[in-house]
């Protein structure tokens, strides 16, 4: 396998070698897509008449089998709209956590906000179909098509050949320890459970008032002792998120990357750091903590972390393949400046010639 190099020869300019570039990556089909699965947020009368039309263009226009899950037509306005219930008729169903859909959806759509992507991302916890996202939500960082405009949109993707951005997932594995009995015997044996995170773990301190203490290990070495309100571990996709509020770095999806950011740090010099995406982190609860922590994933599944357990981390073989409205690098920078503001500032004023010789 030839490894990636800048310069193939130091002492030879002519014969360097170029890395690709990110806005280079293309989605083609092999052959059409048949079908899409349509992620809707729960309970949002906005989104009521923007999925209605999508799913009737969908059905009649492009006859694509639609997944829809479940709970979505539990909705009464969807469930009690007649002139809608052909359509309905139409659908493919699933439950979450219960029907595996990962072979059977071509591509995804999601309406809604950036939650709606990482709903979406946890439906599948192996390789996920691109992704489609509309911006109906608050933010929309992550979500750059315009509904006002989708049967063009939605058209094109079909047909291929768009610009696509493979963003990074964490693998992350959660150890629980046996849980003893009152009687002093062991519930069977060390409980392990699985997630594929796309923005990032946190590890805080929950309800308690004392300090967070837990022990960050990187490939086996413990490189230090987090003391403060938690920790942060983000993907590049989930720099922009709760790390960047918690004062760290924003990384472009691209870069292949894992950000540690401690969440108010009890130390003037305990600054978030990346480190390379192969790296394997471990994360307990120290010897001497005096309480126990909590972890969530994407906000999600949160739960308790006691004396024993660990959290694995490390970067996943299934990214998420997002689909891009230009390419990934403008797509990047017009959600830096449209959804976060970057740089802005009030223009610093022309000084003229007259006003420099005072």
């Amino acid at each position: 396998v030839k490894q990636p190099c800048l310069l193939s020869n130091w002492a030879n300019t002519n014969r360097m070698k170029h890395i690709q570039d990110p806005a280079s990556q293309r989605l083609t089909w092999n052959k059409p897509p048949k079908s899409v699965l349509v992620v809707k947020k729960i309970q949002d009368a906005s989104l009521l008449q923007p999925f209605k039309e999508l799913c009737v263009f969908l059905t009649e226009q492009k006859n694509m089998i639609v997944y829809v899950e479940s709970k979505v037509l539990a909705d009464t306005a969807i469930a009690g709209d007649e002139s809608f219930g052909a359509v309905i008729q139409k659908f493919c169903t699933f439950r979450e956590d219960l029907d595996d859909i990962s072979n059977r959806v071509d591509f995804i759509i999601c309406l809604g906000g950036d939650g709606t992507l990482l709903y979406a991302s946890s439906l599948f916890q192996e390789s996920v179909p691109p992704v489609m996202a509309f911006h109906l939500g608050s933010l929309g960082f992550l979500t750059p098509f315009k509904f006002d405009t989708y049967q063009s949109q939605v058209t094109q993707i079909i047909e291929g050949n768009t610009a696509i951005i493979l963003r990074s997932r964490l693998r992350v594995r959660v150890v629980k320890k046996g849980i003893i009995m009152t009687n002093g015997d062991s519930e069977g044996s060390r409980k392990s459970m699985q997630y594929q995170v796309l923005n990032e773990v946190v590890v805080d301190r929950g309800p308690s008032s004392y300090l967070s203490n837990v022990d960050l290990f990187l490939d086996g070495h413990l490189i230090t002792t987090v003391q403060g309100d938690g920790v942060i571990v983000s993907t590049p996709t989930g720099s922009t998120a709760y790390a960047v509020a918690a004062g760290a770095s924003m990384i472009h999806p691209n870069v292949p990357a894992i950000m540690i950011t401690p969440i108010c740090p009890h130390s003037l010099s305990f600054r978030p750091i990346v480190v390379p995406a192969g790296v394997e982190l471990k994360i307990m609860l120290s010897r001497d903590a005096r309480n126990t922590a909590w972890v969530s994933f994407d906000g999600r599944k949160r739960q308790e972390i006691c004396h024993g357990d660990s959290i694995t981390i490390t970067t996943s073989c299934f990214p998420v393949p997002s689909i891009c409205f230009r390419d990934p690098v403008n797509d990047w920078f017009e959600s830096l400046s449209q959804c976060l503001h970057w740089n802005v500032r009030k223009k610093q004023n022309y000084l003229s010639s007259e006003e420099e010789e005072f």
